[in-house]
């Protein structure tokens, strides 16, 4: 039998953010998916393995290497690769690229969120951060919002005007709070440990979509953001106890635990109320998430032969 290892053009050339959405939305119909992580150290050095059980859809181990010091010696500093295997049997049925996982699945993730609660008269989405998950998120919003205008603030005006130089219909702006203003959606991707995005700036009817804070320390907005919005996550068990935009706030008792008002697996409560409301959508990831696109992308991969 014939493994097929599924490079990330080729991958690729073949995916559709509705479909891969659409995709999430169906595997969280399935039962409740088992998770696991691993990490593993050497000095700087860090090899971390998600993997994820899903009954009906198989299981996937993906497993990331950090080398810090590669980027000095012409090398990528984060490399891998996902297992995927057959639920049926357990057997290998596909290597897929890791970046190719790591991208679809991040803002997908996203973009299901949005598709659910942000306004569907969206015109104006506003990309807080201008690295690879902020080209990412454009294309995917593009897809579900495709007569929005974007508007890009990052830290870096010279990597927000090279991220602008490469994507159609961006602006880049360098006042964070009139853009949150301005924007119906604003959707973000920093490492930022110190809020970024504040309540007050926020109008009804915005949906935030939150992503990059992955760590304890981590957090994009403030105290009055989580208690003027509606709070939504993709998995209780993977935010909270884990992330600090979830974890600070209830630690401190600014916010309580039935703020956090459903995820993908309560779907009956996951939606806009009204076009006045501010939704706000905390995307934590997680290997179930990686378990769903990668059966996606091999769907695809064995349909067009």
């Amino acid at each position: 039998m014939n493994i097929p290892i599924i490079p990330f053009d080729a991958g690729e050339a073949l995916l559709d953010w509705i479909g891969l959405t659409d995709a999430l939305a169906t595997g969280h119909t399935l039962p409740k998916a088992e998770i696991g992580d691993t990490f593993l150290y050497r000095g700087k050095d860090t090899l971390l393995s998600r993997a994820a059980w899903i009954d009906g859809l198989g299981m996937a181990v993906k497993t990331a290497t950090v080398f810090p010091d590669n980027p000095a010696k012409g090398a990528p500093m984060v490399n891998g690769g996902l297992n995927l295997y057959a639920d049926n049997d357990g057997t290998l049925e596909a290597i897929v690229d890791f970046h190719l996982v790591t991208k679809w699945k991040t803002a997908g993730d996203s973009l299901l969120a949005a598709r659910r609660l942000a306004r569907p008269d969206s015109r104006t989405i506003l990309i807080v951060g201008a690295g690879n998950q902020g080209r990412a998120l454009h294309a995917a919003y593009s897809a579900a919002f495709p007569q929005a205008e974007f508007t890009l603030w990052n830290r870096s005006r010279a990597n927000a005007d090279k991220m602008a130089g490469e994507l159609p219909n961006i602006t880049v702006i360098d006042d964070l709070e009139t853009s949150v203003t301005q924007a119906d959606i604003i959707t973000s991707a920093t490492m930022s440990t110190d809020p970024l995005i504040k309540g007050a700036w926020l109008r009804p009817g915005q949906h935030v979509d939150l992503i990059g804070a992955y760590r304890p320390d981590m957090r994009e907005v403030d105290d009055a953001a989580l208690l003027r919005a509606r709070v939504f996550v993709d998995s209780f068990d993977t935010t909270i106890g884990h992330i600090g935009e979830i974890n600070i706030p209830l630690e401190s008792g600014a916010i309580t635990r039935d703020h956090l008002i459903a995820d993908y697996y309560t779907p009956d409560a996951f939606h806009r109320q009204n076009a006045d409301e501010i939704t706000l959508f905390k995307n934590g990831g997680g290997a179930h998430l990686d378990l769903m696109t990668s059966r996606y992308i091999l769907e695809r991969w064995n349909a067009q032969g």
